[in-house]
């Protein structure tokens, strides 16, 4: 799996290739979403969006493009929500403030 500072950041990835689902922990519920559901990503450092056959995950923060690199070779292995603080954290680097996942219809 990833190191301990990309938990912080609010993503894992695989670190040995190409994972074969994705684990969005909010904290409310959790989602697993295959990846052979994935139909593509795209947005900005600040904002991303992932979609899904079922479902589209949008997530706001910082540094988020190179989040977008491992979207699309489907290493991501895990997304988790911050805790309400972490809305309002100064935090260097890649970060996300906000997750959410609603189904694509």
């Amino acid at each position: 799996m990833a190191t301990a500072s990309a938990c912080e950041q609010g993503w894992l990835v695989a670190e040995n290739g190409r994972a074969t689902g994705l684990l969005v922990r909010l904290r409310q519920r959790s989602y697993v979403l295959p990846w052979a559901l994935f139909l593509f990503a795209e947005g900005t450092d600040a904002q991303l969006r992932a979609v899904f056959h079922t479902h589209i995950v949008t997530l706001e923060g910082a540094g988020l493009s190179s989040l977008l690199s491992e979207l699309a070779a489907q290493r991501v292995t895990e997304l988790l929500e911050p805790d309400r603080t972490g809305k309002f954290s100064r935090a260097t680097g890649p970060c996300l403030t906000s997750l959410s996942i609603v189904e694509n219809k």
